[in-house]
């Protein structure tokens, strides 16, 4: 009985394979002095400004979901959850992220790890980033040393170096398991 488990085990081994994915998500929101406070990656940032958006304006999750997205060769976010659907306003950027996840699941894709680059003059992400980091391995189903968060200033130039918006860049590894014929 032992033999037969352990030869049915090589064979599951011999038919399961995997491919390595990767996609690339950006996303940029301005900010509007009439809101309050910034969402990045679930964590609100008390700011004197907030994100000119229809969703929550998390640029995090959307750059992150437009990867998951191009890790599995689908459209982006805005096919998915366009901003000219009323049901979307104000809506938490985490429900595209997680819709993002299922989507790549039916792929047969499965996140490995995730590198973020958030691009803004101020505030300083530094009192939050543990807490982004957290958020998102939480939701990705991953190992917190397997996501990846730097934040950097734009050294003064353009709109972000103005101090008018933001930008969030990310990457993401996964696999996409494929089944071989069993002998």
């Amino acid at each position: 009985m032992k033999d037969n488990i352990l030869k049915r085990l090589e064979n599951l081994e011999k038919a399961v394979s995997f491919d390595m994915v990767s996609g690339i998500g950006f996303d940029s929101h301005r900010f509007n002095p009439a809101k309050k406070d910034i969402i990045l990656g679930g964590v609100k940032i008390p700011y004197h400004k907030g994100i000119d958006s229809h969703s929550d304006g998390d640029a995090l999750y959307h750059a992150l979901t437009d990867a998951i997205f191009g890790a599995a060769a689908l459209n982006d976010i805005g096919d998915y959850f366009p901003d000219s659907d009323p049901s979307h306003k104000n809506l938490d950027s985490s429900i595209f992220l997680l819709a993002a996840l299922r989507m790549a699941e039916k792929e047969n894709i499965f996140l490995t790890s995730i590198d973020i680059i958030i691009i803004l003059e101020k505030p300083s992400l530094s009192p939050f980033k543990q807490a982004i980091k957290e958020n998102i391995a939480r939701l990705c189903g991953l190992d917190l040393k397997n996501v990846g968060l730097k934040a950097k200033t734009n050294e003064s130039l353009g709109f972000i170096g103005r101090g008018e918006g933001l930008a969030v860049i990310v990457s993401v590894l996964g696999k996409r398991m494929r089944r071989a014929a069993i002998s």
